[in-house]
Order: C-alpha cells, then structure tokens, then sequence
C-alpha cells in the first residue's frame, strides 16, 4: 500500500473511532508498552508508514515517517559518523522513531546532550478529526508561537497519531574513555558535582555498589587531558560499551533484581541530593540527578521522599502483582493538569488516542 493510502485509511479509521467515541492505541514496535499507566483500545500499527524520507549529513538533521525501526535511523547516521545524541533505549529490536519520541526517554547522555523534546525541529501529525497537521519544519529557528512538535515527545501518543518527525542529529565523539572509581554514593555525589563545575567533557555517569563510572568524549585532547587530571582506573573499550549499552537498555544485572510486589522507580531529583536512605538497591545516573530504586516501598512513601528531595518520582517497571492505582507519574498540581487537559481537548476532543496512558482519566 501506498504511503498516502495509508494514512487515508488510518484518516477514516480515526474519524469513525472519534464519532463512535472507541478508543484507539497508538502503537510502533511495542517495546514500551509496560511504560505508562494502562493500555486501551485496538491497536493501531504505525509500522507500515515507515522510511527515511529526507537526511542531509551537512545540514545534521533526519526526516523519517514514524514507524521507520530507529535500528535503521541509527545506522544511516553511523556511516555518516553521526548520531541520535540523546541515546535513546530501544528495549528490543523492533523500537520505532515514534514511539523513541513519543514515550520521550533519554539515555545516558541526556544531561551533557539534552532531551529527546530538544531535537525535535517539525512533526506532522493527524489529530482525532482525521486531519494531517504540519508543525514545525526542518532547521533549528522555525519556531513562532507554541513550538507543538516537541509536545509530541513524551506525550506518548495521547495528544495525536505522529506520522513524520525531523530530528536534529549531532557528530559521533573523536575520542571517547570510561573510567572507574571506587568511591560511596555520598562521596560519589559530591565528586559528581564538583567535576560539573569544570569545563570536562563528561558525556555520562553512574554510581552502584561502591563504584562510580565516568564516560569522556568528546577531541582527543581533552579526554586526555581530562583523564589524566581526574585519575581513576581505564576501563576496556568493549567493557566500556557493555556497560552503558545495559544502563541504557536496562540489560544490566541491576534491573533484573525486580521481585513480586516490587517496582523500578525514576526519581527525578537536584544533583545535589545525598543518596537516600530507603531500603532497596539504588543507582544513580546523570550526576546525581535520576535516581533508579527497586523496592517494595509503599507508592505514597516514594513520592513523599522524592517530594521532600526537591524531585518527582515515576514508576518505571513494575514486578508481578505490584499496585499501579496510586499512578505511574506523579499527579500534577491543578494548573498544570488544566493545560495538560485543554492540549487534550484542541487535539484529540474524543479522547480516543491512548486513552488511559498517561493519566487515568485522560
């Protein structure tokens, strides 16, 4: 079938579900399904609307249709020595442009690269009329007004059905080096913000059982320069790889360790904070800022903690018979919600696209 059939069909199917009011779920490679709040409605494959449509290596931005694999996006960018530099998680083999974007997370770079939301340049999308919206475009100052593709990243998929996205693309690092440290995560948070005050380019960061892992990259010069001013242990290249390929795809040994009853949390918190004292194993990314713990701590008390902290928390995974009613994101504060709401409103009036996801009654 043709791309312009395509979405015709899925223009008709999405004006009949908007009229007889049936819920619609957006879905890509279903790599993400466990991340959010419920899952609704029949699926709709984006798949089949696939295909790098524009990619200028000199111009250092990708147009792609939404169900291009983000397999194949990465690999055109490797031979062009470039990269998606908020390495995002894939979570198996069949993950999508779209659903990278639409779910909205980042990997080990984000705090040196930024968020998925600050590569998005322009997104067409089709609301809950049926209608095939433009936003945006395919160049860095394209914005006047509400910059609306970048809702699209994290909104996953409640806000419209994404059809195209152009993404802002970076060069892949000269030289690059991992060092280790033995170190506590009092010692290891304090290091973490001291070292963020100095111009070292230190691209990731992670601190579990006793050891504290740096990632450098960036000229040649200045990783070496920043290796031999912050000491440590050189850790294998292919080691190296190993291990922010499981932070990022959360293969490592760490988030296996997720028992009946229990959950993986996200606490979003200033870099600043000292590791909480909480029963149940934790891991520390992005400076000190993303704070990864499994336990079976009641949801109320996670979110008082992270509260107290300065931060938010969200619950990642979850193990079998956990209890997700207290919500996966932290609810918002009302004024907050009425916006999240009337974007709701203007795009999907129905309340057809991933109903549910995001917020129970949104």
């Amino acid at each position: 079938m043709e791309e312009d059939d395509i979405v015709a069909v899925w223009s008709e199917r999405i004006r009949s579900a908007s009229a007889e009011g049936r819920a619609v779920r957006i879905r890509g490679g279903g790599t993400k399904d466990w991340y959010g709040q419920s899952l609704e409605g029949d699926i709709l494959d984006t798949r089949a609307h696939r295909g790098i449509i524009a990619y200028d290596p000199a111009e250092l931005v990708i147009t792609a249709r939404a169900g291009t694999p983000l397999l194949e996006i990465e690999a055109t960018l490797a031979e062009h020595r470039q990269m998606l530099a908020f390495e995002p998680p894939h979570f198996g083999p069949q993950a999508t442009l779209g659903g990278c974007i639409a779910a909205g997370i980042a990997g080990p770079r984000r705090p040196s690269a930024g968020a998925a939301r600050d590569f998005v340049l322009g997104a067409v999308i089709m609301n809950g009329h049926g209608e095939t919206l433009h936003f945006g475009g395919q160049v860095v100052k394209n914005v006047a007004g509400y910059d609306v593709s970048r809702l699209m990243a994290g909104s996953l998929g409640t806000l419209g059905l994404i059809l195209e996205l152009s993404v802002k693309v970076l060069p892949l690092p000269v030289a690059e080096a991992t060092l280790k440290f033995d170190m506590n995560g009092t010692d290891a948070v304090r290091k973490l913000n001291e070292w963020a005050g100095h111009p070292l380019p230190i691209t990731a960061s992670a601190w579990r059982n006793g050891t504290l892992v740096m990632r450098l990259a960036g000229a040649e010069a200045a990783v070496k320069s920043a290796r031999t001013s912050l000491g440590g242990e050189v850790v294998d290249a292919v080691e190296a790889e190993r291990f922010w390929a499981g932070l990022r795809e959360q293969t490592d040994p760490f988030f296996s360790a997720i028992a009946p009853g229990a959950a993986l949390w996200r606490l979003a918190l200033p870099s600043i904070t000292e590791p909480l004292q909480l029963p149940g194993a934790q891991l520390m990314e992005w400076g000190g800022a993303q704070r990864w713990w499994i336990t079976d701590t009641d949801a109320q008390t996670v979110r008082i903690s992270a509260k107290q902290a300065g931060g938010h928390a969200t619950i990642f995974r979850t193990g079998h018979g956990f209890d997700r009613s207290a919500g996966v994101f932290t609810p918002l504060p009302a004024p907050l919600m009425k916006i999240h709401r009337g974007l709701k409103a203007a795009f999907d009036p129905a309340r057809i696209f991933n109903r549910g996801r995001l917020y129970p009654d949104f």
